[in-house]
């Protein structure tokens, strides 16, 4: 959970805002870097509010309803270089959730498994192809180097999944063949 924190308030670092301009940037530009909900970033900086790292102020503009501006102080700018520092630091547990199951394939017939890994296939393509399109960004190299990692992340991850075709394709063979 920390590093969500460390999204908001890293994007806090920028500048001041509200709860949906936070979300909405993270839902348009980060979907492969973040899977945080909406509810989760309000609940997320609510929390950070109560822990006095970010102050929050009601402003109203026109006719819309108040609305909550969130602002990174002092107490969560030493917060956030720590949970900064934490994250660089430490390997990521590498938890894949399609790994189970691909633990569990031999309870399926050859066929299904192969056009399941088909379709993981093709997703994890038209992944790549949306990625493939994320501009450098020329003044932000840790958002190149993050979106460099996904890029590799998924490289890795579609080199995998084409290795385990080709070897269930040819044990699939082997069967018929005998």
């Amino acid at each position: 959970m920390e590093h969500r924190s460390l999204l908001l308030l890293g994007l806090l670092m920028s500048q001041s805002q509200h709860g949906y301009q936070i979300h909405d940037f993270i839902e348009k530009n980060l979907p492969f870097l973040s899977d945080m909900k909406k509810p989760t970033a309000y609940a997320l900086l609510d929390r950070l509010s109560r822990e006095k790292y970010v102050d929050v102020t009601v402003k109203s503009e026109g006719n819309r309803p108040p609305r909550k501006v969130y602002s990174i102080n002092e107490k969560g700018k030493k917060y956030f270089y720590q949970l900064l520092s934490e994250n660089l630091s430490s390997a990521d547990s590498l938890f894949y959730e399609g790994d189970i199951g691909l633990m569990f394939v031999d309870h399926l017939p050859q066929e299904e498994i192969l056009r399941y890994l088909h379709n993981r296939r093709e997703a994890l393509i038209m992944k790549q192809d949306v990625i493939s399109r994320v501009p450098s960004h020329e003044y932000k190299k840790g958002v190149t180097l993050a979106f460099d990692h996904k890029r590799k992340m998924l490289e890795a991850e579609l080199s995998f999944i084409q290795e385990a075709l080709a070897t269930l394709q040819e044990s699939s063979h082997i069967k018929e063949v005998e």
